[in-house]
């Protein structure tokens, strides 16, 4: 966000708030995958993937970065950018249209990715807001 413009209060609480179910939606992803990498890696290979243990583990560490970068707003835009690419990925390998004829619900969860997905390409165009985030040293 340029530094000429000013946040209102309300602005500041809607960007943090935003940032904070980002984080908390990752956090509760790589959570769950570190309670039962087992399971992750099965239903990678579910879905035919090769070495799913390898990607299981590959997710999880994606996954903490992305939450890292949305509680601290480092590196939030490229952040933003590739939870989207992750989260459009997601959507048609584990719930796309091959799902759908075996159960009507993977619509509604292939559709909701596209919800999460507009909502990290609003955030990677407006950035981190400019309360509570890290902003580099220039080496100057």
């Amino acid at each position: 966000m340029p530094s000429e413009v000013l946040q209102t209060p309300w602005q500041t609480a809607a960007i943090l708030i935003g940032r904070l179910i980002f984080a908390a939606v990752f956090l509760m992803a790589v959570a769950f995958k570190f309670m039962d990498m087992g399971a992750t890696a099965g239903y990678i290979a579910a879905a035919g993937f090769p070495f799913p243990l390898f990607l299981a583990w590959c997710a999880a560490v994606l996954e903490v970065v992305l939450v890292l970068c949305f509680l601290t707003g480092a590196f939030f835009t490229p952040a933003a950018l590739v939870a989207a690419a992750y989260v459009l990925f997601l959507g048609f390998a584990f719930h796309g249209p091959s799902h759908w004829a075996g159960n009507q619900a993977e619509f509604g969860f292939f559709v909701d990715h596209f919800t999460f997905l507009a909502g990290l390409l609003f955030a990677a165009v407006h950035g981190p807001g400019r309360v509570l985030t890290w902003k580099p040293v220039s080496g100057s």
